[in-house]
């Protein structure tokens, strides 16, 4: 009786087949783990961002609806208390208090929703119409400056 050496192999995989299959997918595991992990980190840059948009689109809001106050929307910011009801119905204000209580109100919004963030302010009354730069920067991780987002947009007087 003649003996084929073939016969006696074992049929199914070997240790060194199972352990490089292994090694394969453990790579591949790693990788779709880092891919997650960038996923996260950049969502993170997306909602401040998006935090920030929304920051600089308020202030636009509240200047647009403050319009008398002008350059005071570049002074220092204060709580007026502008927002309190009074006899009268309504804060008793001027345009300027108005707009050093709506910076008070605004970047504090800024310091509690961005890491690190600050809020300024640029009117060009050299312009006509009045252009205004609404600023808000904040730390970023990833970044050793900090990122800044401008929103530029012009008033008419009326």
């Amino acid at each position: 009786m003649k003996h084929d050496r073939y016969a006696e192999r074992p049929d199914g995989f070997t240790l060194i087949e199972t352990l490089v299959a292994l090694l394969v997918l453990s790579v591949g595991l790693i990788g779709v783990a880092a891919l997650h992990g960038q996923a996260l980190a950049a969502s993170g840059l997306a909602l401040n961002r998006n935090q920030a948009t929304v920051l600089a689109g308020e202030m636009s809001d509240r200047i647009r609806g403050n319009r008398s106050a002008g350059t005071a929307y570049e002074a220092a910011a204060s709580d007026n208390g502008c927002d309190e009801p009074t006899a009268s119905g309504g804060g008793d204000c001027s345009p300027a208090e108005m707009a050093a209580h709506d910076l008070f109100l605004w970047r504090a919004q800024i310091a509690r929703n961005l890491p690190g963030g600050q809020g300024a302010i640029d009117v060009d009354t050299g312009s006509i119409p009045t252009r205004y730069t609404i600023t808000v920067s904040w730390d970023e991780p990833t970044s050793e400056d900090p990122v800044a987002f401008a929103f530029e947009f012009s008033l008419p007087d009326f």
